[in-house]
């Protein structure tokens, strides 16, 4: 049994936390608040930390619209610098301990991955099953969660952790953020989440808010548990998981149905979950698996509709003269100059690149180039595909559709 802990929190590990955290939070107004007295803060944060009075500060709650409502409950920058602290020093162990086929807030994973490995699975089996956690985060059994980190109930394969990092991996998974919160945008949104999705009523022993990096990594680590049941007891050879979707292949149509019962039975006993059984799907590879964005079929993938026509919607704007502008539970049209500035342009191509990447990872040579063609309209004098970069003086690129 190794100890991978040290016994407290040093300057360097929660500065190097921050620095993890300011990647992806770079001059948003709580970050840049704590940037302009950052060493004060830094220090303030190691003080208490290390004398045991750290608490978690408000949270932003807030509703996201797209592709579905979803309460989410934003911890402060300052919190955010105390989950990366944590789940550096508990990450190692887990990860090596994960399965390979976890694609969900993994290192060298994430969906095109998962995509990948999904169409080799395709091509060797008849069949899949595709099945969903019903409410899934609002569901997680604080308790459970923190003796499987903890290791304690007589686990003695889990890891040993040190008291400075076991207090505060309880402070964080107990933490009931609906206590301390404002709220931001649309209030009555929250009246429409449904009362099994929401923490404002999940009972205080159950629910991981989401929008924190810790609920990401705790959610892997409660379902490693299923993961481990489904490959070594149940002995599933083709099986992916990314976050609470969970896809299994076979030849043989009625073995799936097994499993499918033996995990419901698994997750009620053992982790206090069950399966939503309105949204399991059985089905033939050669009719598609829908999953992250895409249809998978054996020799080819293709984008699903809704991502097509999404961008459709972005690019009917675009040559209208807006430019949409998304806050999370809207969509808002900001009018463009007559002549697009680079800043705009930027902006534009960012959009239109985010959709063509995705596009590249399946078979969508014939929609890439029908997008431009017919949808670019005016924004053809500003944008060509790559390969025709130099024949148009002043112009952007667009990933390549020819």
């Amino acid at each position: 049994m190794s100890n991978i802990c040290k016994e407290d929190f040093s300057l360097g590990e929660i500065l190097k936390a921050y620095l993890s955290c300011r990647k992806n939070k770079r001059n948003t107004i709580n970050q840049i608040k704590f940037e302009l007295n950052l060493e004060e803060n830094i220090f303030n944060l190691y003080k208490s930390l290390n004398n045991g009075s750290y608490y978690p500060g408000r949270s932003i709650c807030f509703v996201v619209t797209y592709p579905k409502l979803r309460e989410i409950f934003a911890a402060d920058f300052k919190d955010r610098i105390v989950h990366h602290l944590l789940v550096s020093r508990i990450e190692p162990f887990f990860e090596k301990r994960f399965i390979y086929d976890s694609y969900a807030c993994r290192v060298n994973k994430g969906v095109h991955k998962a995509i990948a490995r999904l169409t080799s699975f395709s091509k060797v089996n008849k069949y899949y099953l595709q099945i969903d956690i019903k409410s899934f985060f609002s569901n997680i059994d604080k308790n459970i969660l923190y003796s499987i980190i903890a290791g304690e109930g007589g686990n003695s394969k889990i890891i040993f952790l040190n008291k400075s990092t076991k207090d505060l991996l309880k402070i964080i998974i107990f933490y009931d953020p609906t206590k301390n919160y404002c709220i931001k945008g649309d209030k009555d949104l929250l009246q429409k989440i449904p009362f099994d999705k929401s923490l404002f009523y999940t009972p205080k022993d159950k629910g991981l808010p989401i929008g924190n990096l810790t609920s990401q990594f705790f959610a892997n680590v409660y379902l490693n548990q299923i993961d481990q049941y489904i490959k070594r007891t149940l002995k599933v050879k083709y099986y992916i998981r990314y976050v609470d979707d969970l896809i299994l292949l076979s030849n043989d149509k009625n073995k799936l149905l097994k499993w499918k019962e033996d995990i419901n039975n698994y997750l009620i006993n053992n982790l206090k979950l069950e399966l939503n059984k309105n949204k399991d799907k059985l089905g033939s590879v050669e009719n598609g698996i829908n999953f992250l964005g895409y249809i998978v079929r054996p020799n080819y993938t293709l984008s699903r509709k809704r991502v097509v026509s999404n961008l459709k919607n972005k690019l009917y704007f675009f040559n209208k003269g807006y430019l949409l502008s998304s806050n999370n539970q809207k969509q808002i049209a900001l009018p463009l100059s007559k002549n697009l500035t680079n800043g705009e342009l930027d902006k534009i191509l960012a959009t239109i690149n985010s959709y063509y990447g995705h596009f590249r990872h399946a078979n969508t040579y014939r929609l890439r180039r029908n997008l431009y063609e017919n949808n670019f309209e005016n924004l053809k004098k500003y944008l060509v595909p790559v390969n025709k970069f130099r024949k148009v003086k002043n112009a952007r690129q667009t990933p390549s559709v020819y």
